[in-house]
């Protein structure tokens, strides 16, 4: 039992926060110990004295049934947890806080708008996916007993539900948009379109997330001081000089026996 809470406490938080919610929300839902209209969202419901503010946070944690309560939480931690150690476009954990937080409001007003929906974790599911295998050009994924390019692993789960729960199709499309317009705003209009990162993470986020001076590595340790940048736990030489920093810091110097 120790082991498998420490495995559990070793997990990237937010991969596994969002899992653990997944989890405390689908199983007493699915059985009967918490009501479902406590969960959905609509827009009336901020409107009530008091306002039920955490309706759109639950409409994105309740699984599917059956086999969904247990393979909805496994697949938004596997696809979470790429994003929060091994994507290069979230190098910080607010970055990674601001994305779930900006692509879950994008789910939920292209639903709330042009679908209807009220509860969205598929959606949110196939975005994470989306956005997770976009960097995978040549990378062979499972898909089930399949083995296919990465990047397709989106429009594997989209055939999956056409054959499946072809209900399920216009709220992963929304996903999938959702992933796509963030990609956009993040990344694709700063880089090709020479404008602004329209989705850069706001200040308040890095006070609220932060980040440890120390990130422990099975290399070594690497430091991260306030300007962002990593230092090595060697001294090397200094770019355009042949001495370590640390003897170019001591003054210019001066011949043994000069003055």
């Amino acid at each position: 039992m120790s082991e498998l809470m420490d495995a559990y406490w070793a997990a990237p938080p937010m991969a596994r926060t969002l899992a653990t919610a997944i989890l405390a929300v689908s199983v007493p839902a699915h059985f009967g110990l918490l009501p479902f209209q406590w969960l959905y969202f609509t827009e009336d419901t901020l409107f009530r004295l008091p306002p039920e503010i955490w309706r759109p946070v639950t409409s994105f944690l309740l699984s599917a049934p059956q086999l969904g309560i247990v393979m909805d939480p496994y697949f938004a931690f596997q696809y979470l947890k790429q994003l929060e150690t091994t994507n290069p476009k979230f190098p910080r954990k607010e970055d990674v806080l601001w994305y779930l937080i900006t692509v879950c409001s994008f789910i939920l007003l292209i639903n709330r708008i042009f679908l209807g929906g009220a509860f969205f974790l598929q959606g949110l599911i196939i975005a994470l996916c989306y956005t997770a295998v976009q960097d995978q050009r040549g990378v062979k994924a499972s898909f089930f007993f399949f083995t296919v390019p990465a990047q397709l692993l989106p429009y594997c789960m989209l055939l999956w539900s056409l054959l499946m729960s072809p209900g399920l199709i216009p709220l992963q499309v929304s996903g999938i948009v959702a992933a796509h317009l963030h990609d956009f705003l993040f990344r694709l209009w700063p880089e090709f379109g020479r404008g602004p990162n329209l989705l850069a993470a706001p200040g308040f986020l890095s006070r609220l997330v932060q980040t440890a001076p120390l990130q422990q590595r099975e290399y070594g340790t690497a430091i991260h001081p306030q300007g962002g940048r990593t230092l090595g736990s060697s001294t090397g030489a200094s770019r355009g000089s042949v001495l370590p920093d640390s003897w170019r810091t001591r003054g210019t110097g001066h011949r043994l026996g000069g003055n």
